[in-house]
């Protein structure tokens, strides 16, 4: 009563004038009355329910006062640091705190324990795309590797044959986005060399090779870099993989979001087809080159509303000059040299690739899409 009294006074005297109104209209929508015992109390609208007097007609409470807060706080502690709507039902059942939501919110903002368990751990502002992204390189010059699975495969088509596992190796082209796909039968050392190889047989050497922490990573570089400081097998290993590796800090996924992306997307793909189905070794191979062939026919950019304009750009494009699940085009070999240069023309296919990717794709890479500099 007191408190009520400090917090409205001017209630107070309009309630116990006759024929007054009771102002503001916040307070008028309440039909507050004073009860036998001078508590002032909201009228409402809930005469008739089943509810218990106190639920009819709670204590109304200003949102400042001392009590209010002490309220809010016993009922936050009771409901063992409960949030806004669990705290507002529990009071309203007894007190009409005006803008309750607020005084709850206060409270829980003033708690150091609900303080402590919703801090955010600081977040760096996301750093500039390396060279090896937007500078313009060879397709598969500077590669990212990643190993996605395991995946089932059995030995053969015949009815319970033994099963085996098997990984997908992701190299990508940090330039083009271009993929290349390779199964691969275990996580050894030598498989991935041997999935090396076959990817440099058919993508040519690369200058860098970007991946995690592997175990099969690490055993491959320290493989190579002592057989590499041996001069006599320096000149007979230099066609194998003369290139630099770069391994991601540890714990550090995000440094290598390009071929994280793309494992994903290949595993989207994966499962949308496969299913439950166990397939072979070859049937398996068959399946992640089509997949591969899809990954490179992917837009790098959104297409058009032009019905003119050229095809959109892809990782195809730089691979063959088309996305790689196009049509074939026609047979222009019958035609004379001296009306078509085609060396000359298929040249001039690739620089344009390369200057579309300058003017389509390069400036989408422009904004950060996370990690922004949070307010001060």
């Amino acid at each position: 009563m007191y408190t009520q009294r400090l917090y409205y006074s001017d209630l107070y005297h309009q309630l116990a004038t006759s024929n007054s109104i009771v102002t503001p209209s916040s307070l008028a929508q309440l039909a507050p009355f004073v009860d036998a015992h001078g508590i002032i109390r909201v009228g409402g609208r809930l005469q008739h329910s089943g509810l218990s007097t106190d639920a009819k007609h709670p204590i109304l409470l200003s949102k400042s006062s001392h009590l209010a807060q002490f309220i809010v706080h016993h009922y936050h502690l009771n409901t063992l640091h409960g949030g806004t709507r669990l705290v507002a039902s529990l009071v309203q059942r007894r007190f009409w705190i005006v803008s309750i939501r607020a005084a709850i919110r206060q409270a829980i903002f003033k708690c150091t324990v609900c303080t402590r368990y919703k801090a955010a751990a600081p977040q760096p502002l996301m750093a500039d795309l390396p060279s090896t992204r937007v500078q313009q390189f060879r397709p598969f010059s500077n590669v990212g590797m990643d190993y996605g699975g395991p995946f089932t495969i059995k030995e053969s088509q015949r009815r319970n044959s033994k099963t085996h596992k098997a990984y997908l190796g992701l190299f990508v082209c940090l330039s083009t986005k271009a993929v290349h796909l390779e199964v691969v039968t275990d996580l050894s050392t030598e498989a991935f060399l041997a999935s090396l190889d076959r990817f440099v047989a058919r993508r040519g050497i690369p200058v860098q090779i970007h991946s995690d922490c592997g175990t099969n990573y690490v055993g491959a570089a320290k493989q190579l870099k002592t057989l590499f400081h041996d001069a006599a097998t320096k000149e007979a290993l230099h066609a194998r993989v003369p290139c630099q590796w770069k391994f991601n800090p540890p714990a550090a996924p995000h440094f290598g979001g390009i071929w994280e992306a793309a494992i994903k997307s290949t595993k989207l793909h994966l499962k949308k087809v496969v299913g439950n189905q166990v397939y072979t070794l070859e049937e398996l191979m068959t399946l992640i080159t089509r997949i591969e062939g899809v990954l490179n026919s992917r837009p790098l950019v959104a297409m058009s509303t032009d019905p003119n304009d050229l095809s959109v750009l892809t990782p195809g494009h730089f691979l063959i000059g088309q996305p790689l699940m196009a049509i074939p085009e026609h047979d222009i070999a019958d035609i004379p040299q001296n009306r078509l240069k085609r060396w000359q023309l298929i040249r001039q296919a690739l620089q344009s690739s390369w200057k579309r990717w300058s003017r389509e794709y390069l400036h989408t890479l422009q904004s950060r899409q996370k990690w922004f500099p949070s307010k001060s």
